[in-house]
């Protein structure tokens, strides 16, 4: 989503007392907004310790009118002006420091990204600063690092790598700074899987995902990646404790939301339960679980053929883990509504897939995978959201929030789940809708 931003503009220069600046109630500026201020020299004082300063000069060498920049952050906007910095040197590398920027939407991560273009040529920029996401609460490392989630651009490329080698369609890339975090990357446009307003699947494409995923899972895949010259990746494993951890965000965030207050007795049911849940999934092949793969990162190729119309993208936080879980983020997308018909008939068209290829495929095992995955990964939602709202002030993934509860109630229904349904409808309330 865009976000609004006051923009407040003022000019010392005539200023005969740094003291006037009271009178102009620059604070409530710098409260609200960004303030510009032209002749900082006059209040010097009044100056913010964070903040970012431009002294322009006069280069008569490169024409009477040009002016050079001179562009330096103090307090905490110093790294900033020092990422920029290294942005620029990436470009002017690259080829593209000319290139027209336009920024692009983000996700819920620190990452940034624009389309660049030029010779009427579009690329996309990304810029992954290297950040752990909080502090370190799990045995002394950070959520991300817990739960194997990608704190730099390393397993993007290395993933992408390992699709494109298998005929998936994941962006190119074509220039990398693995140290600092930037990449440009092939451009698959705005064809998306989803229509309308409300947003829908388009049942095609979606059958397409499914197809792509059914295939995917019939392939062993190897979980050490070539990275660079001489550098592999090892693809982390999506092991009991990092599953845990997520779950766990229902108990940290969600529930303190709801005014619950858990006995010690109740922390034990949960964590027991879910412990055995997860003792179901042990001897379940393990493949790269891409992790998100739902309508946000996926884009519609319409040139290419069969399962390759099928582009991915946001891949970088993929682990070895059980097949069910992306067709879970597909067919149970947090950010529209999946009718229940629709992820029937997706599920059916997968199960089929898997058993045309393998007649060993068993239904109702891949299905009590699919229901406790589901599980996992919507309780783990109702705290990532309410934990986006009020650690990261993003309050607008609290929407989503009603429809987590219904996919969720969808997987309770089946037996393997009869005591966590039974523990959450005497614990946990609904979201206000």
């Amino acid at each position: 989503p865009e976000v609004s931003l006051a923009v407040a503009h003022v000019d010392l220069y005539r200023l005969d007392d740094p003291a006037e600046t009271e009178e102009l109630g620059l604070d409530e500026y710098l409260a609200d907004g960004a303030l510009l201020i032209e002749w900082p020299e006059r209040a010097p004082d009044m100056l913010p310790p964070d903040r970012i300063d431009i002294a322009l000069s006069h280069r008569p060498s490169l024409g009477t009118s040009a002016r050079a920049a001179e562009i330096t952050g103090y307090g905490k906007l110093a790294a900033k002006v020092e990422r920029l910095t290294a942005l620029r040197q990436f470009l002017e590398l690259a080829g593209s420091l000319d290139a027209k920027r336009q920024r692009m939407p983000g996700d819920a991560s620190t990452r940034s990204y624009a389309r660049l273009t030029k010779n009427d040529q579009t690329t996309i920029l990304m810029n992954s600063p290297r950040r752990p996401d909080g502090p370190a609460l799990y045995d002394g490392k950070s959520y991300s690092e817990a739960v194997h989630l990608a704190e730099d651009v390393r397993p993007f490329v290395a993933i992408a790598g390992g699709l494109r080698e298998r005929g998936y369609s994941a962006p190119a890339i074509h220039h990398a700074d693995l140290d600092e975090g930037f990449l440009i990357t092939e451009d698959f446009g705005r064809e998306a899987f989803i229509t309308g307003d409300p947003p829908k699947p388009i049942t095609d494409r979606y059958q397409a995902a499914v197809d792509m995923l059914a295939a995917f899972h019939r392939e062993p895949l190897p979980d050490v990646l070539p990275l660079a010259p001489h550098l592999d990746y090892t693809v982390p494993p999506f092991d009991n404790e990092a599953m845990m951890i997520e779950v766990g965000l229902m108990q940290e965030w969600y529930l303190p939301d709801k005014g619950v207050t858990l006995t010690s007795n109740m922390q034990a049911d949960f964590l027991l339960i879910w412990n055995d849940l997860l003792a179901k999934l042990a001897d379940t092949p393990k493949t790269w679980m891409l992790r998100d793969f739902h309508s946000p990162n996926l884009i519609w190729l319409a040139q290419r053929e069969s399962i390759q119309r099928v582009g991915l993208l946001d891949f970088q936080d993929a682990v070895m883990g059980p097949a069910a879980y992306d067709l879970v983020s597909l067919l149970q997308d947090a950010r529209i509504d999946v009718p229940e018909s629709l992820e029937i008939a997706m599920l059916t068209r997968y199960v089929k897939e898997r058993r045309r290829a393998d007649p060993a495929f068993d239904p109702a095992a891949f299905a009590q995978q699919y229901a406790i995955m589901s599980a996992q990964r919507n309780t783990r939602l109702l705290g990532t959201f309410a934990r986006l709202n009020r650690r990261d002030g993003k309050p607008q993934y609290l929407r989503h929030q009603p429809r987590v509860w219904t996919y969720l109630n969808r997987a309770l229904a089946h037996p393997s789940l009869e005591i966590f349904r039974e523990w959450c409808g005497a614990h946990v309330p609904p979201p206000v809708s």
